[in-house]
């Protein structure tokens, strides 16, 4: 069995409208929405064993809440995520190493909802997936589970939604 979790980055600043939007940081918000998901995940014992993230400022100031949370996690911090299709997402999922039972993705839209609503079992009646199509907030965590032993198993709707997790739901704000 493998768990994937999908993260996308917190709310980003749009103060400086000179900033690059690879180097564009997070706002007081998002900051605030990083450390509550990940207080949540710990809380809740979501622990990946190796992680993905994407290069930009955003998504590194993201992370930052989960590394203090987590004991000794490998991060590969990989220029692929940013601006990434599904499909790219997609095969750096199915490049993991099979010794990871868990593995948390951090990115950006639209690619990372785009991946989560392919991997999703088309012929779920989750209430959650309706959610996700029309709208993936910043901050949110998407759960998916699947019963391959293998990460270059897993194909379009091959998993189940475990969870859908968006900083509304836990006390914060969505965009």
């Amino acid at each position: 069995m493998k768990l994937l979790y999908l993260l996308r980055h917190a709310k980003s600043s749009w103060d400086d409208p000179d900033i690059d939007d690879f180097d564009r940081p997070l706002n007081r918000r998002g900051r605030e929405t990083a450390t509550l998901v990940a207080d949540y995940c710990r809380d809740h014992e979501i622990q990946p064993s190796t992680i993905i993230c994407s290069t930009a400022k955003r998504t590194r100031q993201t992370l930052q809440p989960w590394l203090s949370a987590l004991d000794n996690v490998p991060v590969n911090f990989d220029n692929r995520v940013y601006e990434a299709s599904w499909k790219t997402l997609y095969a750096l999922i199915n490049d993991l190493h099979d010794g990871h039972r868990t593995a948390l993705l951090l990115g950006h839209n639209p690619g990372l909802q785009r991946l989560a609503l392919q991997l999703a079992h088309p012929d779920s009646d989750n209430p959650a997936l309706p959610r996700m199509a029309a709208k993936l907030p910043t901050g949110s965590l998407i759960v998916l589970s699947s019963t391959v032993d293998r990460w270059a198993e897993i194909t379009p709707g091959s998993c189940e939604v475990v969870q859908f997790l968006r900083p509304a739901d836990i006390g914060g704000a969505d965009d």
